[in-house]
């Protein structure tokens, strides 16, 4: 059945450049801050947390359904969607607003300087969550602030268990608009700084967050560490799969999350949705962007 992903669509144009910013950023003058970077090598990826989530979940033979917003500039992004097997009629594109964009200049000790534009993920706020009985699950991802408060306010009266992930999102929220998502979602999944920030706005811990009545679990990534599984207060951690050569982690989070979409709209418990989660986090991170990676799903879910 079909998984609703209420989050962004947008573009990723990433930069290099082979020097050192700190080499070009004068401490002392930050206040009078000019600079330039020569940025030989540019690519324009697909990405937005809804994308890229949508890419994963098709890529393993889920039905997936992003709502999100973005400009009219996005027809090549729909067309590339469609073709990986991703359900569009309900994304929208605003006439006056581009598609969201970041644009990223990395140096050569991987520090980075991003510029993000939200456009048309702005008026995301607009978006009803559709009319439809056949969704059985849904993920409220980073998007617009509005957006968030009212895609899990209309999820949580139409009684469609879904995922909280604030992702970079989180910081928009004070501790009381927290603990409203966590009481209308079935699931939260947070990375490890963001679950220490939810904590902290919350005035809890993970075990008390995960024993909140309504709540069926509470997933916080570690990277390179695998994960954890909490449920009613019990901690499961869920082995990491090792990757010889680390390319782009863009996206990977995105990737783990269609894995627990995938396994939870089937039941599966939420130790295995991890175990799936970590295996196409690790291969998503052998490739550059958030959706150029190719997807063997028989393989994948032969060790489910």
């Amino acid at each position: 059945m079909p998984a609703l992903i209420c989050g962004s669509l947008a573009f990723d144009t990433i930069t290099t450049f082979p020097g050192r910013f700190s080499e070009q950023i004068l401490p002392d003058q930050v206040h009078i801050l000019n600079v330039s970077f020569l940025v030989p090598t540019l690519r324009r990826e697909f990405g937005g947390c809804a994308g890229n989530i949508a890419f994963n979940l098709a890529g393993l033979g889920g039905h997936a359904v992003p709502l999100a917003a973005t400009g009219p500039d996005a027809q090549d992004y729909m067309a590339h969607l469609a073709a990986h097997g991703v359900e569009t009629s309900h994304l929208r594109a605003e006439p006056d607003s581009h598609t969201a964009q970041a644009i990223i200049i990395t140096d050569a000790d991987n520090n980075q300087i991003t510029a993000f534009h939200p456009g048309a993920m702005q008026l995301a706020h607009r978006l009803d969550i559709p009319d439809r009985a056949d969704l059985a699950i849904a993920i409220v991802a980073p998007d617009g602030r509005d957006a968030m408060l009212e895609h899990a306010r209309q999820l949580a009266e139409r009684g469609i268990p879904f995922i909280f992930d604030p992702g970079q999102g989180l910081p928009m929220f004070n501790g009381e608009e927290l603990a409203a998502f966590v009481a209308r979602a079935r699931w939260v999944a947070v990375n490890d700084y963001e679950g220490r920030m939810l904590c902290d706005r919350m005035g809890t811990d993970l075990a008390a967050l995960s024993r909140r009545p309504g709540l069926a679990g509470l997933i916080v990534t570690l990277g390179a560490e695998g994960c954890e599984v909490w449920v009613d207060g019990q901690c499961e951690r869920v082995a990491p799969v090792p990757v010889d050569t680390p390319v782009d982690p863009t996206g990977c989070g995105d990737a783990f999350r269609a894995a627990l979409l995938y396994g939870l709209e089937r039941g599966w418990t939420l130790a295995r949705c991890a175990r799936l989660g970590n295996r196409l986090g690790a291969l998503k991170i052998a490739s550059r962007g958030g959706q150029n990676h190719s997807i063997d799903r028989a393989a994948l879910l032969s060790q489910a």
